[in-house]
């Protein structure tokens, strides 16, 4: 499956302010009531050692800020952010909820 403009300029954005370890973005869209091939709902798993002595808020601002431009295009954005160790302990990224206006 390929990637849509929004997806790509994520990985683009992050990748270049960012020594990321692992990037993995998943376009929950089609889990809302949404048109086919939206890019509107996103959860992103950002791994990097930027996170070390940051606290999850300073974590969730930091990619926030990185994203600003893209963000008025993004309507949810589900953000897991770890640091190498952190993942390395816990890897396991729970799935989301189903949406109930399907």
């Amino acid at each position: 499956m390929s990637i849509g403009p929004i997806e790509s300029q994520i990985v683009n954005t992050l990748s270049s302010f960012m020594n990321l370890v692992s990037l993995k973005i998943i376009n929950e869209s089609f889990m809302h009531n949404v048109p086919e091939g939206s890019e509107s709902h996103f959860k992103i798993v950002v791994v990097t050692n930027d996170f070390n002595n940051l606290s999850i808020i300073q974590r969730h601002k930091l990619i926030y800020k990185n994203l600003d431009s893209l963000m008025n295009k993004i309507h949810a954005l589900s953000i897991h952010a770890f640091n190498e160790e952190e993942f390395k302990l816990n890897p396991v990224i729970l799935d989301s909820p189903e949406c109930a206006n399907k």
